[in-house]
């Protein structure tokens, strides 16, 4: 199994997952993690950027940790068969831990508290017929 956490800063767990492009990479055999490795991708290959496949480094993965995504990236994850996790827990190591034994508290993924978070610097144009 895969884990990949979003981070930034790559020291903590950072939010907006879409336009993150520094992710920890977590090994995970047999319940124990075997090593971890950072991934730093390129701003085209970002989740936000490319909106049909995932960029070759986390195309394996099988779960995401994130402090932060919007609807649609945890709906593109999920349909990729990917478990999306948004956490308050800001210690990449800690959250892998906590979710391999089932402790690690997941909250939505849209917080209630924003009424749209995500502003777009391109235009959405209508499908034409």
């Amino acid at each position: 199994m895969q884990i990949a956490i979003s981070s930034q800063n790559r020291k903590t767990i950072t939010g907006h997952a879409g336009k993150c492009r520094n992710f920890w990479i977590y090994t995970v055999e047999c319940g124990q993690v075997k090593g971890r490795h950072l991934v730093e991708l390129p701003l085209e290959q970002s989740f936000h950027a490319s909106h049909h496949e995932f960029a070759t480094p986390l195309a394996d993965i099988n779960v995401l940790i994130t402090g932060g995504m919007g609807n649609g990236l945890y709906l593109r994850l999920k349909n990729q068969g990917v478990l999306p996790i948004v956490t308050a827990e800001e210690n990449p190591d800690e959250a892998v831990r906590a979710f391999l034994e089932g402790t690690l508290t997941a909250l939505p993924a849209v917080p209630n508290n924003h009424c749209h978070e995500h502003d777009h610097d391109h235009a959405h144009a209508p499908h034409a017929h």
